[in-house]
């Protein structure tokens, strides 16, 4: 009974610990402003593909990558702004530093725009009933990533990467 007993507290010290590790893999559910909810990430390989695996569940997934350049190792922050494309009700505005934003959109044409640094790029993204939209941001390869990450103030300055 003693063995039993050993054996059942040494199997739930080790779901104990095994769990932080499982919910570290999967990024936290966040609530725009707007009211919609919104998961962001897909900085890692076990991260990205919790996400690739959840996405047909959730109404649009956005993908944002750089031309030529591996998928999924994309971390800088990019501001997603989505309006309904008819109407121009703004829906959601969130950031992302992943290469993956899902978000529970209601079924509609929108406008989404993402902003990397001072380059915007737009989609339209359409939403039917139970089938999920999805799009990607590809910003050109020549373009500028560490400007792109750098403060306003500092590029209002006219300061470069490298600190010149």
């Amino acid at each position: 009974m003693k063995l039993l007993v050993l054996a059942a507290s040494a199997a739930s010290a080790l779901l104990i610990a095994a769990a932080p590790a499982q919910a570290a893999a999967n990024p936290p559910i966040r609530m725009a402003p707007e009211g919609v909810e919104y998961m962001c990430g897909g900085r890692n390989q076990d991260e990205l593909a919790f996400m690739e695996r959840v996405s047909p569940r959730w109404a649009a997934t956005l993908e944002f990558a750089v031309a030529r350049g591996p998928r999924g190792e994309f971390s800088e922050p990019v501001r997603v702004d989505v309006r309904n494309k008819y109407n121009g009700d703004h829906v959601l505005s969130a950031q992302t530093n992943g290469p993956l934003m899902l978000a529970r959109l209601e079924p509609g044409t929108y406008e989404v725009e993402a902003t990397l640094g001072t380059l915007t790029l737009k989609q339209t993204l359409t939403i039917g009933l139970g089938a999920p939209g999805r799009t990607l941001f590809l910003w050109p390869s020549n373009f500028d990533m560490a400007a792109a990450s750098l403060p306003r103030q500092a590029l209002a300055q006219g300061a470069s990467a490298k600190g010149e």
